[in-house]
């Protein structure tokens, strides 16, 4: 069985159930009301094959009433990805500041003379009346 960590990177590889989870931001929606964007693309059958992925993966929880199932959001496992995704920001932060520093080094300074700022005014229009 994946670790939690993939199994939501794994959900979220999909646009298809980004979309959906990007629905739930706004709150619970019906298994209908989710589909209904996509049901011009895919079957309700389609449809709910993502969210059965969404909720293996821990982000979507389905509920139960009368004849109704809402689904919810649940960005416990998105708060997991941030935080280790955070551990390589930290690395590629420093990774661009050292690039920056580099840079510095090598490429001549720009002086106000030399400095080539784009144009304050649109260009004429190009008309060629032949």
């Amino acid at each position: 069985m994946p670790d939690t960590l993939s199994q939501t990177f794994s959900a979220l590889a999909d646009p298809t159930r980004r979309a959906i989870l990007a629905r739930l931001r706004l709150g619970e929606a019906s298994v209908s009301q989710l589909a209904e964007p996509f049901l011009g693309r895919m079957t309700l059958p389609g449809v709910t094959k993502h969210l059965k992925v969404l909720e293996r993966a821990g982000l979507v929880t389905k509920g139960r009433e009368a004849q109704w199932r809402p689904c919810t959001l649940n960005a416990a496992p998105l708060k997991d990805a941030a935080e280790w995704m955070d551990e390589y920001r930290v690395f590629m932060e420093a990774s661009l500041d050292r690039l920056g520093e580099y840079l510095k080094t090598v490429a001549p300074p720009v002086s106000e003379s030399t400095r080539t700022d784009p144009p304050t005014t649109p260009p004429a229009p190009y008309n060629d009346h032949r």
